[in-house]
């Protein structure tokens, strides 16, 4: 946007592009850009939902998110409001770098019962790191897509990105013939995805209950 006002732009992903600033509003975008949010009503709160059901004993609840990006810090503040209305006590790990994270871990130690991941650029550059301290402190996890789930982590529920994708080409073929980006609404997801990885429950101790098993996309054995 920076570099051109008249090429048109199509972004498949976008945390919220309204408060970002690449769209006026969602139904009428205005200007060149156009495309695919991430941001759907209620998701954080499905999310913490799910975690919930799968280790419904959580006291504590310890939320990791990228400090630097006003998203994840908007998302944990979501979680962190509505676990404290449930009186559950919260720990938040505000990371910066991915040096953080050893060391959020480390002053975790044994003061959550389970840990909710605010992923983004910075997070998933760590997965595999964050999934085994995870697993090592023996705290059940939810994470916003599938491939963390894939790399051992416990649960996950987000968006479809591939069925993103495929629409960000849809947007692209509108506008190359010859509708205004402006003029096409910003979507946002319709399709979700649950992932369980019971390999992992079983290595924390934890059962998943058969219902929320019978309702997961995918169920890794």
């Amino acid at each position: 946007m920076q570099a051109t006002s008249e090429i048109p732009i199509v972004f498949a992903v976008a945390n919220d592009p309204v408060k970002s600033g690449l769209v006026t509003s969602l139904a009428k975008p205005g200007g060149k850009v156009t495309g695919l949010s991430l941001v759907a009503p209620e998701v954080s709160s499905k999310r913490f939902g799910l975690l919930r059901e799968v280790a419904p004993g959580i006291c504590r609840l310890a939320i990791m998110a990228d400090a630097g990006f006003p998203q994840a810090m908007l998302e944990m503040r979501e979680v962190q409001a509505m676990a404290r209305t449930l009186g559950i006590e919260v720990v938040t790990l505000e990371i910066r770098r991915a040096d953080d994270i050893a060391s959020a871990f480390e002053a975790l130690k044994s003061q959550a019962d389970a840990i909710y991941v605010v992923i983004n650029e910075l997070l998933n550059a760590s997965r595999a790191r964050i999934v085994n301290l995870a697993l090592g402190a023996r705290l059940p996890s939810i994470y916003g897509t599938r491939d963390w789930v894939q790399s051992g982590g416990l649960i996950s529920y987000g968006p479809n990105f591939p069925t993103l994708f495929a629409r960000a080409a849809d947007f692209t073929d509108k506008i190359l013939r010859g509708t205004q980006p402006g003029d096409i609404p910003v979507e946002q997801p319709t399709k979700f995805e649950l992932v369980i990885n019971l390999k992992t429950a079983k290595a924390i101790g934890l059962t998943v209950p058969p219902t929320l098993i019978t309702r997961a996309d995918e169920v890794i054995e």
